[in-house]
C-alpha cells in the first residue's frame, strides 16, 4: 500500500519560504510581500492543499465561553493555492446558508479579498495574511415569504438595492481580533490555543496538516440610504439569530483547517468554484460536496436557535418579546411602517 507521500504529485520545488529569514517561526513575519488580490493570480497558482475538515468556533452568546460552539462546514469549503516554489496566491474561503422563520433562506460568503504567504511541502508548514469581508443576500427562495416578497417589490418599486444577489450583498466588515484599525488577520500552523477542541472537532489522524486563524466581526457598511440600511440591519439580526450570533459585531470566529495532502491545481475550476458552489447554495441550499455539520456544544449538545434568542451576554433572559418569528414579524411590520406606509 502506497504512503501518503507516495501519492503527492510530482513538481514541488520550493524555496519561497526561505527567501526572507523574516517569514520562518516562531513569529512569520510577511509585511515585506504586497498583499494581492485573489483572483487576479489564478494563472500562478500550480498546487493546492484542500481543506477536507473546516472546523469553525464562535461564542453563540458574545463573552460567554460556555455558549462556544463547534460546526464543521462543507468539506473542501475552503482551499490554499500557491506556485511549485510555495508562493500563495490565492485561498478560497467559505460560502454558507442560513434560514429564519420569516426571511427565508440566505447566503453567506466569507470573500477573500487579500492575501500573502508561503508553503513548505517538505516540512508540512505555511503562514498567510488575509483580510475578508462578510457577504450575505437571499437565496431566491426567500421570494415565497410573504414579508421579503413586499421588500423585494418596494425596494423595486422604489429604485432600492434589496440584497438579492452577491452584486447586492450585505457587506459585513472584519478585523483582527482586538485591533478595529487593522484589517490583516494571521493564518497560521497548528491549532488555535484560544480554546480546547473536542475531540469531534479534531482529525489529527487524518489530515496532512492543521492550521488555524481567528477574525473579529466588525460592524456592516453602510449604504448611505437609511431605508436600505435599516432594512438590513434587520435582515443581520435574523440571520445572527438563525446562525447562533455566527456574524454578530464583536464576535470572534475561529477556524481550525484541516488539510489534505497536496494536489495540483485546475485553474479553470479554481476559478469557477465559487460561482459553482454559490449555484449549489442558491438551489438546494446544500454545498456541491456535501453537508457539513449541525452547530454542537463541547459536550455535543446540538445548538438551536432557542438557546440565545432573547438572552443578554451571561445567558439570561431579557425582557420576554413573544417567538423568533413573532418578534421578526413585529420587526419588519415597524419597517414598512416607518418607510413606506406614511401618510
Amino acid at each position: 500500500m502506497s504512503s501518503i507521500q507516495d501519492q503527492i504529485p510530482p513538481g514541488w520545488i520550493g524555496g519561497f519560504a526561505q527567501s526572507n529569514p523574516a517569514f520562518a517561526y516562531p513569529n512569520p513575519n510577511l509585511t515585506s510581500l504586497p498583499m494581492l488580490d485573489n483572483m487576479d493570480n489564478i494563472d500562478l497558482l500550480d498546487r493546492q492543499q484542500g481543506v477536507k475538515w473546516p472546523e469553525f468556533s464562535w461564542q453563540t452568546i458574545p463573552g460567554n465561553e460556555k455558549s462556544r460552539c463547534f460546526q464543521m462546514f462543507s468539506p473542501y469549503i475552503s482551499r490554499l493555492g500557491y506556485t511549485n516554489e510555495g508562493r500563495v496566491y490565492s485561498i478560497i474561503c467559505p460560502q454558507q446558508g442560513a434560514c429564519s422563520p420569516t426571511f427565508g433562506c440566505m447566503n453567506v460568503e466569507v470573500t477573500v479579498t487579500g492575501q500573502r504567504g508561503w508553503v513548505d511541502e517538505t516540512t508540512k508548514t505555511f503562514a498567510a495574511d488575509m483580510t475578508v469581508e462578510g457577504t450575505i443576500w437571499f437565496s431566491p427562495s426567500a421570494q415565497q415569504k410573504e414579508y421579503i416578497k413586499k421588500a423585494w417589490k418596494l425596494f423595486n418599486q422604489f429604485g432600492l438595492d434589496f440584497p438579492s444577489s452577491k452584486a447586492k450583498a450585505i457587506k459585513v466588515t472584519t478585523h483582527l481580533p482586538q485591533n478595529p484599525s487593522e484589517p490583516i488577520f494571521p493564518l497560521r500552523d497548528g491549532e488555535t490555543k484560544l480554546f480546547q477542541s473536542p475531540e469531534f472537532a479534531r482529525h489529527e489522524a487524518e489530515a496532512w496538516d492543521v492550521g488555524n486563524l481567528s477574525v473579529q466581526i466588525g460592524p456592516i457598511k453602510k449604504t448611505g440610504n437609511k431605508i436600505v440600511d435599516d432594512f438590513n440591519d434587520l435582515v443581520m439580526f435574523a440571520f445572527n439569530t438563525a446562525s447562533g450570533n455566527m456574524l454578530q459585531n464583536g464576535n470572534v470566529l475561529t477556524w481550525n483547517v484541516w488539510f489534505t495532502p497536496p494536489q495540483l491545481v485546475n485553474r479553470v475550476e479554481w476559478r469557477t468554484h465559487a460561482e459553482r458552489w454559490r449555484k449549489s447554495i442558491n438551489v438546494n441550499h446544500g454545498s456541491p460536496t456535501g453537508p457539513g455539520t449541525d452547530p454542537r456544544y463541547f459536550d455535543g449538545t446540538p445548538f438551536k436557535a432557542s438557546d440565545v434568542f432573547g438572552k443578554d451576554m451571561q445567558g439570561v433572559m431579557k425582557e420576554a418579546t413573544g417567538s423568533l418569528e413573532e418578534t421578526e414579524k413585529k420587526k419588519l411590520d415597524n419597517f414598512f411602517e416607518t418607510h413606506f406606509e406614511k401618510e
